[in-house]
């Protein structure tokens, strides 16, 4: 199997180049907008196991845009809080010195066969490394390089696939990944966990949890249905549930802290990480253990978590009837439920008792807010929802005039009435990312394919919008672009898209160009 290089790009208006990327050598990434050079790449498969490894697009482009001199952001604020090496961390992003964007990164195929599916759980981006989850292999690839097989910068192999993990990384870049033990089949039990440092993908320990049946019964797992763990960071803990209770281990080297116990029917199911530590506990309620799995038997409970002792700060309880509950934020509490319905209902924010404060109804179906339900049982992972000190953003629907267009508004936390309102523009949609400081992150995406998608930072205090990034994207990558399909990492002044999974073409006979990250950064050197 070998690559060509991706197809290439229009080239944009002139920019000035990035004197921080090297543009000639192996490593040097071409701004010609043509297709550079060229040089054979593989996708190494094996019959149990598939694993790709860095294969970059061979030929620079500079993304549409356009230039100019920005200055630091309005309203930019020191970091929220206090930050240590073993703190969930918290960026807070300059505006760049030039708002014209260009490839930082690109990670491609075109030779995935008919049939072939690839799991890419996780994606997680420092100053250097931009490092993505495949199967059952980490992988850290260099930013700003054009990497073939064999030139990424590590590669950590597990001993099974990747069956959880978190978007957290600590101050000192290390993140955390469930695996499974010795083999591919979903059988395998999903019972390891390993620390990861990002910088240089070492191992920085693993460690075997218990497994649990899934449904009234918490006792040790047989057959195959069996609890999904779920995995968090926050404060010098990595916290993992395995249905039966959860664990805390020590960040630096991989000790239990603690650990709790659930009492059946009730069983531990997934956790929320970050300035603090929140589980969710899943009860069973009815007699026929058959209705075990059934959301009108189900109720949810959440509580806070010391994360040095796991100690319980606090529960809060659900009403019987709702379908499902994410956790957007730990600090501040703020609760996303699925009330008889699939889709986020509600919005509930929370004192630091565990009281409510305030209920934010979706009901009415003119706000979206997307969490998501996957293989890997993160209840954090509503990738459209931002939480700041005081609000929390979501985005409106869609607007069907043409064009098409919509906003994001603001709640407050304490009376849960509206507050800020960002209009995307016609021919545009505008999406949270996450918050930078107290500013808001945004993606503007594109409706016409005319003007420019950007990364724009939405300032709650002033109502000011500032451009952080123009760009374009290639045909073949615009679904990347969709916040609640794919991972989106804005770090240190780049943007990233990375699929979450990877399917080979219809057929033999179609070549198909499959992008699996897409990272842009500045067009000019970024300010100290």
């Amino acid at each position: 199997m070998s690559f060509g290089p991706p197809p290439s790009m229009p080239p944009g208006p002139a920019t000035a180049p990035d004197p921080a990327v090297n543009r000639g050598g192996r490593h040097g990434l071409d701004d010609s907008g043509g297709p550079g050079r060229k040089r054979p790449r593989k996708l190494l498969t094996g019959l149990l196991a598939v694993i790709l490894v860095g294969a970059l697009g061979t030929g620079g482009w500079f993304l549409w845009g356009r230039g100019g001199n920005g200055s630091e952001a309005p309203g930019a604020s020191p970091d929220p809080v206090a930050q240590g090496p073993l703190d969930v961390r918290e960026t807070v992003e300059k505006q760049p010195a030039s708002t014209s964007g260009k490839m930082a990164f690109r990670f491609s195929v075109d030779d995935m066969k008919p049939g072939e599916h690839v799991e890419m759980p996780g994606m997680w981006a420092t100053d250097r490394i931009l490092a993505k989850g495949i199967n059952k292999t980490v992988v850290g690839l260099g930013i700003g390089t054009d990497a073939a097989p064999g030139d990424e910068k590590w590669r950590l192999a597990l001993d099974g696939p990747i069956c959880g993990y978190t978007r957290d990384v600590t101050g000192d870049h290390r993140t955390a990944v469930l695996f499974r033990a010795n083999d591919w089949a979903d059988e395998a039990l999903c019972n390891q966990v390993a620390f990861v440092d990002l910088d240089d993908g070492r191992l920085v320990w693993a460690a075997k949890f218990p497994v649990s049946r899934a449904g009234r019964e918490s006792a040790d797992a047989t057959g195959t249905d069996k609890d999904r763990p779920g995995v968090a960071l926050a404060s010098g803990t990595v916290a993992v549930t395995w249905g039966g209770g959860t664990i805390g281990y020590d960040m630096k080297n991989g000790d239990t802290r603690w650990s709790t116990t659930t009492t059946a029917p009730c069983q531990d199911m997934g956790v929320a990480g970050g300035r603090g530590l929140m589980v969710r506990e899943q009860c069973w309620s009815g007699e026929d253990p058959g209705s075990a799995g059934v959301w009108q038997s189900t109720t949810y409970k959440l509580r806070k978590v010391d994360p040095a002792t796991g100690e319980s700060l606090w529960w809060y309880s659900l009403a019987k009837g709702v379908r499902d509950v994410h956790v957007p934020s730990v600090d501040p509490p703020v609760v996303a439920v699925s009330a008889g319905d699939s889709e986020v209902t509600d919005l509930i924010s929370l004192d630091g008792r565990g009281h409510n404060r305030a209920t934010i109804s979706l009901r009415n179906g003119a706000y979206v807010a997307e969490c998501l339900l996957t293989d890997y049982l993160q209840i954090d992972d509503c990738p459209t929802i931002a939480v700041g000190k005081d609000q929390v953003f979501i985005r409106s629907k869609d607007q069907p005039e043409l064009p098409t267009w919509n906003w994001i508004i603001g709640f407050d936390l304490a009376t849960g009435r509206t507050t800020r309102k960002f209009d995307s523009g016609p021919g545009a949609l505008l999406y949270p990312v996450r918050m930078s400081g107290d500013q808001l992150l945004a993606l503007s995406v594109s409706e016409d394919h005319i003007a420019p998608n950007a990364l724009v930072a939405l300032d709650p205090g002033t109502d000011e919008a500032v451009p952080y990034l123009y760009f374009d994207v290639p045909d073949e990558a615009r679904l990347m672009t969709m916040a609640e399909h794919n991972d989106i990492v804005v770090q240190n002044g780049r943007l990233f898209f990375g699929v979450k999974s990877a399917d080979g073409p219809a057929d033999a006979k179609t070549k198909q160009w499959t992008y699996l990250v897409l990272g842009i950064g500045s067009s000019a050197q970024r300010k100290p």
